[in-house]
C-alpha cells in the first residue's frame, strides 16, 4: 500500500520568527503562555512561507519546536516574502533507509478514527460512514476517576494503539509498551530469567486546543498527542511517503510532522 505524499523532492527547514518585527499581530504568538493562540497565529504565520498564489494548496507539515520556532518539511523551500522569519537553509529530505532501520522519532498529532454513525451501513468501498473521534480523550473519559498511575496507562496505551495502526498501513513497527512497573531503560523489578525487551515509547503529554478560525471558520478543538518511541522501518518507500504527508489529522495547524532520527545501538 503506497502511502500519499509529495511525488518529488522534499526540504526540511527551521524557521524562527524574528523577534525584531514590530507587528501587533504577532504579539500573541511571542507572548501568550496558551498555546490555543499561538497555534492559530502560527497557522496563518507559517502559511506565508509558502503562500506564493491565491489558490495555493497545502503542501507542506511543520511543528512549533518553542514559540516561535518551527520545524517545516515541504515540498518547496519556504520564501519569507514578508521579512517575518529568520529561515535557515533548507536541506533536502532524502533519508537512505532500509527494513530493518531503527529510527527514534518524535510526534505531534491530532489522532481520531472513524466512528460510525449509529443505524448507519458502511459503504460499499467499506468507509465508515459518520464522524471522527479523538482516540485519546475517549479513552481518558473513560478512565475518568482513575489512580494518576492508571490514566498514564491509559493514555500511553490509546496511543500506541493509535500509531500502532499507522504503522501497519505505512511500512513501520513500533517497540512494544514498556510492561506496567518497568522503566524504559529496563530497571524494573522483574522476575529473574525474563528477557521481554521493555520498549521505548511514551505519550510525552496531551492537551485540548480550542483554536480560533475566525468570523467564518468558528472555533476548533483539538486534542493534540506528543509521543516519542522508537520505531522499525519495515517498508522504506512507504514509510518515507508518509513521513511527507504527516500521520493523522490537523495538519494545518501544526500536528502531523514526524520527527526521525538514527536510534543510538
Amino acid at each position: 500500500m503506497t502511502a500519499p505524499g509529495p511525488a518529488g523532492p522534499m526540504y526540511l527547514s527551521r524557521a524562527r520568527l524574528r523577534r525584531d518585527v514590530p507587528a501587533a499581530a504577532l504579539r500573541r504568538l511571542l507572548v501568550a503562555d496558551d498555546p490555543a493562540p499561538r497555534t492559530a497565529a502560527a497557522h496563518l504565520l507559517v502559511w506565508t512561507l509558502f503562500a506564493d498564489s491565491p489558490d495555493r494548496r497545502r503542501d507542506f507539515l511543520w511543528r512549533e519546536a518553542e514559540p516561535g520556532l518551527f520545524y517545516l518539511l515541504s515540498s518547496r523551500p519556504p520564501e519569507d516574502h514578508h521579512g517575518l522569519f529568520a529561515v535557515d537553509p533548507p536541506k533536502v529530505f532524502a533519508p537512505a533507509l532500509a527494513a530493518g532501520d531503527r529510527l527514534a522519532f518524535v510526534l505531534r498529532a491530532n489522532a481520531t478514527v472513524a466512528r460510525q454513525a449509529v443505524g448507519k451501513p458502511r459503504a460499499r468501498d467499506g468507509r465508515v460512514r459518520g464522524g471522527r473521534c479523538d482516540v485519546v480523550m475517549d479513552a481518558l473519559r473513560a478512565a475518568d476517576g482513575e489512580r494518576p498511575g492508571a490514566r498514564r496507562q491509559v493514555l500511553d496505551g490509546a496511543a500506541h494503539a493509535w500509531l500502532t495502526g499507522q504503522g501497519e498501513r505505512h511500512g513501520f513497527a513500533l517497540d512494544p509498551l514498556p510492561r506496567a512497573g518497568r522503566a524504559p531503560d529496563g530497571d524494573d523489578d522483574a522476575e529473574d530469567g525474563e528477557d521481554e525487551p521493555a520498549g521505548h515509547f511514551r505519550a510525552a503529554g496531551y492537551r485540548v486546543l480550542r483554536v480560533d478560525r475566525g468570523a467564518r471558520g468558528g472555533r476548533l478543538q483539538l486534542g493534540v498527542l506528543d509521543v516519542e518511541g522508537v520505531l522499525t522501518v519495515r517498508d522504506p518507500g512507504v514509510f518515507v511517503a508518509a513521513l511527507g504527508a504527516g500521520f493523522g489529522r490537523a495538519k494545518a495547524f501544526g500536528c502531523g510532522l514526524m520527527l526521525v532520527r538514527r536510534a543510538p545501538a
